[in-house]
C-alpha cells in the first residue's frame, strides 16, 4: 500500500506528480511535521538564465516555502567550474569564474520571481558553494572525504556508465563532481541544518552519496527526494522547443513566446502540466485536463496564463494573451510580438524574406526557412510568400510588417 503523507508539502508533491523516489518517505514526513525544515536543490551556473527544464525544481522550492519550510537554492559557483557529468555523453566546455559570476546574477532574477527572500524563519536563502569549495585543500579533501567513496560504487553510477558504454571520455575532473556534490550536502547540513536535498531522478546517485557522507561525518540523518524525468506526451524532452531553449528570463525569451509555448502544449499533457507548473487546485487541474475537442484549448489558455503569471507577472500574462487573441482570432498584429529591429542602413542594404525568418528566430536556418516557404507556410502581413529569394522592399518595411513561419509563429520587423 502506498504511504500517504500527512505533511502538507509531501501531500502536494505526491498528488501533483512531483514525487519519483524518496530515501525514507515516512521518516521525512515525520520530520516535516515537526516544524520549519531547510532543504535545497543545486543549480549549475552554465547560462545566465534557467530554462523550463529547471521549472519543476523551482516549483518544488516554491511549494516547500508555501507549506512553511525554508528553501535554499544552491548556486554551483564551485561545481560549475567542473561540470556535472550526469545525463551528458560528452564533457562540458569549461567556463571562467567571471562568466560563472555573471550567470549567477542572471539566475538570481529567476528565483526572485518564485521565492520570498529575507531573514525570516522560512525565507529563502541563495547560497553559492564556491564559499567552501574554493577554499578546499585538495590533499586534505582527498584524505578526509575521498576515503568514503569507492571506485566500485562510483563507476556503477549512471552518469559514469553512460560515458564508458559509449566509449566517450570521462575526465578525472568530472569524476570528482560526485564527491563535491556530496560534500555540499554535508556542508549545508553543518552550516544551515539542511535536512533534505531534492533534484531530478538523474541526481539520485549523487543525492544518496551526500546522505551517506553526512551520516558518516556529521552523524545526522538527512533525506533525498527526486522528481520523475519529465517528457512530453510525444516523448520529446521538456525544456526545449524547435527554436531552442524556453528560457525563464524575459531578456532571453519574450513573455509572449513563453506564453505561446504553453498554449501549444499537447492535449495529453495539459492536466499534468497544470498540476506541476501552476498552483490551481488539483481537482481543477484534473477537470481542465479532462476536457476534449475545442474545449481543451480553453484549458491550454488557462495553463499559459497561470505559468506566465508566475514567471513574468500578471500584466505580462495578460498582454501575451491579448497579443495571441489579436494574432490568431482577429488575424491582426500586435506590438508584443517578437520584433527584429533593423537600422535604416540595414533596410537599404536589403533583406531577403528567408533571412528575415532566420533573424527573427522563427526558424533555425535558411534551409528550414526555404522548406516552410516551399510548403506554403510563410506569410508577409498574412499574404503568402512563395519565392525563397523574395527581397523585402522599402514599402514592405515601412509599416512594421508581420512575418509568419506557420499559423502559430509570428514576428514583427521594425526599422529604427
Amino acid at each position: 500500500m502506498t504511504y500517504k503523507p500527512k505533511s502538507e508539502f509531501l501531500h502536494e508533491m505526491q498528488t501533483r506528480g512531483f514525487l519519483q523516489d524518496c530515501t525514507d518517505l515516512q521518516g521525512l514526513d515525520e520530520l516535516l511535521l515537526q516544524g520549519c525544515m531547510p532543504a535545497y536543490i543545486g543549480f549549475d551556473a552554465t547560462a545566465d538564465s534557467l530554462h523550463i527544464g529547471s521549472l519543476i525544481q523551482i516549483m518544488m522550492l516554491r511549494w516547500l516555502q508555501k507549506t512553511g519550510h525554508k528553501p535554499l537554492p544552491l548556486m554551483g559557483g564551485g561545481t560549475t567550474k567542473i561540470g556535472d557529468p550526469s545525463g551528458k555523453d560528452e564533457s562540458r566546455q569549461l567556463i571562467t569564474a567571471e562568466l560563472i559570476a555573471e550567470n549567477i546574477n542572471g539566475i538570481q532574477k529567476v528565483f526572485a520571481k518564485y521565492l520570498s527572500f529575507g531573514d525570516g524563519e522560512n525565507d529563502a536563502m541563495m547560497i553559492n558553494n564556491a564559499e567552501w569549495l574554493d577554499k578546499l585543500n585538495y590533499i586534505e579533501f582527498l584524505r578526509d572525504i575521498g576515503k568514503h567513496f569507492t571506485i566500485n560504487r562510483m563507476i556503477a553510477m549512471e552518469s559514469v556508465k553512460l560515458r564508458l558504454e559509449r566509449e566517450q571520455p570521462l575526465t578525472f575532473l568530472e569524476f570528482n563532481y560526485m564527491l563535491l556534490q556530496a560534500y555540499d550536502f554535508m556542508e549545508l547540513n553543518n552550516r544551515y541544518g539542511v535536512a533534505m536535498q531534492m533534484g531530478g531522478s538523474d541526481q539520485w546517485g549523487n543525492i544518496v552519496n551526500g546522505i551517506d557522507l553526512t551520516r558518516r561525518l556529521n552523524k545526522n540523518t538527512v533525506y533525498g527526494l527526486t522528481t520523475p524525468l519529465l517528457t512530453k506526451a510525444d516523448g520529446s524532452k521538456m525544456g526545449k522547443s524547435a527554436n531552442g531553449a524556453i528560457w525563464l528570463n524575459s531578456d532571453k525569451l519574450s513573455p509572449y513566446e513563453f506564453w505561446q509555448f504553453w498554449r501549444n502544449t499537447l492535449d495529453a499533457d495539459v492536466g499534468k502540466f497544470l498540476k506541476l507548473f501552476t498552483e490551481l487546485p488539483v481537482s481543477e487541474c484534473n477537470r481542465l485536463g479532462s476536457l476534449t475537442g475545442q474545449e481543451i484549448n480553453k484549458a491550454k489558455i488557462v495553463l499559459a496564463n497561470e505559468v506566465t503569471k508566475l514567471c513574468h507577472g500578471a500584466e505580462a500574462a495578460l498582454n501575451a494573451a491579448n497579443t495571441a487573441r489579436k494574432v490568431f482570432e482577429e488575424d491582426s498584429s500586435d506590438e508584443n510580438l517578437p520584433t527584429l529591429q533593423l537600422t535604416a542602413n540595414e533596410a537599404l542594404d536589403g533583406l531577403s524574406f528567408t533571412q528575415a525568418l532566420v533573424r527573427t528566430g522563427l526558424v533555425l536556418s535558411g534551409k528550414e526557412a526555404k522548406r516552410i516557404i516551399a510548403g506554403g507556410g510563410a506569410r508577409l502581413n498574412d499574404e503568402p510568400i512563395i519565392d525563397a529569394g523574395y527581397m523585402l522592399s522599402e514599402s514592405d518595411l515601412i509599416q512594421t510588417p508581420k512575418i509568419s513561419a506557420s499559423k502559430k509563429k509570428h514576428a514583427l520587423i521594425k526599422v529604427i
